[in-house]
């Protein structure tokens, strides 16, 4: 058999970006990085996206409730869908799972999965099961649909379109940040107890985000169809960059434009002096708000709907993304590596 040959030295997978590793991996496969594959052909399309959760990475135990866990599963993916401006329709559930687990546990995890389900009118019609000797992973397959005209692709955005995102930034990092912090206090202090009182908006953020239906909902009774679209799942740069990447153009938001809650801020000034609500927005993730772009033409049924905060614009072709700072200084946007979340 043939060896497989390897190049000299070693990469660590965390001194990448989530935009370059993806380019690396799908390099000549012909895949088009969006949220979600589109099949078929015809008026009407089948959306397909898969998320995996991996404990010790996208959640801890320590301090994730399993209900919640089994509903965040099912959320995230269901996201995925609504960033193709689609609706879902079915879930499959794939559960890799150690004996540390019970029966009953497990009873928990899946009550929170059809609670979800339910929800937003998913059917649960299939998955998998499997051991494994630690830890527990969870994959979920979102299935949906969206007439061919009104997805919304990454590859869509043109010069001088809006660029538009939902619901605030940062906040689920935030919940993140005040998790960890009182878990560090417990392990020195067993006796300790919690104080997470006045923090119940970003916990919640964190523990059980909800995927923005609303706002494709709003879109359609408007009869905007955004010109591209992606979740804030990564930070909001990776999520820039991701729009720039594909669609060949740059981008320019302001800092004084990202929609960021008071909460995230208390977060940041108790946390430390040098922490900034700013970076938890571009680079903290697991929001999963709609960022997308919109002709100019829409911009007066955008500009007034709940939710929805108009951020930017697109700029040139081959022009890199951009932030301007309130002291007009321009700071250009970077994918920040692999990091717990």
């Amino acid at each position: 058999m043939e060896q497989l040959q390897y190049q000299e030295g070693r990469t660590e997978i965390g001194q990448l970006g989530k935009v370059a590793l993806i380019d690396r991996l799908t390099a000549d496969t012909g895949c088009q990085g969006d949220d979600a594959a589109v099949l078929g052909k015809g008026k009407k399309r089948t959306l397909v996206t898969v998320q995996t959760l991996v404990e010790g990475v996208d959640f801890d135990m320590m301090y994730t409730p399993l209900k919640h866990l089994g509903y965040k599963s099912v959320a995230v993916a269901i996201s995925n869908i609504a960033a193709m401006n689609g609706a879902p329709r079915h879930a499959l559930v794939s559960l890799a799972v150690s004996n540390r687990y019970s029966v009953e546990a497990l009873d928990e995890l899946y009550a929170g999965v059809r609670l979800c389900c339910d929800r937003y009118n998913v059917s649960l019609i299939g998955g998998d099961t499997r051991s494994t000797r630690a830890g527990m992973v969870l994959t979920v397959t979102a299935i949906g649909d969206a007439d061919e005209d009104k997805i919304a692709y990454r590859s869509g955005a043109k010069h001088n379109d809006l660029i538009c995102v939902s619901g605030d930034l940062g906040s689920a990092y935030a919940g993140l940040l005040v998790l960890e912090r009182e878990k560090v206090t417990y392990q020195a202090n067993p006796n300790f107890q919690p104080d997470l009182d006045g923090f119940d908006y970003v916990l919640e953020r964190f523990l059980k985000p909800e995927p923005r239906m609303d706002i494709v909902k709003k879109l359609a009774e408007k009869e905007v169809v955004p010109t591209s679209m992606t979740d804030v799942s990564e930070g909001l740069a990776d999520s820039l960059l991701h729009l720039g990447k594909a669609s060949g153009y740059g981008c320019e938001v302001y800092e004084e434009r990202l929609p960021i809650d008071y909460q995230c801020s208390r977060v940041c000034s108790e946390m430390s002096k040098n922490m900034l609500p700013v970076s938890c927005a571009l680079n903290g993730g697991r929001d999963y708000e709609l960022l997308f772009t919109v002709d100019q033409k829409d911009y007066e049924k955008i500009k007034t709907m709940e939710g929805i905060h108009i951020i930017g614009y697109v700029t040139e072709k081959g022009m890199p993304s951009v932030m301007v700072t309130p002291q007009n200084t321009t700071i250009e946007l970077r994918a920040q590596g692999f990091t717990k979340q």
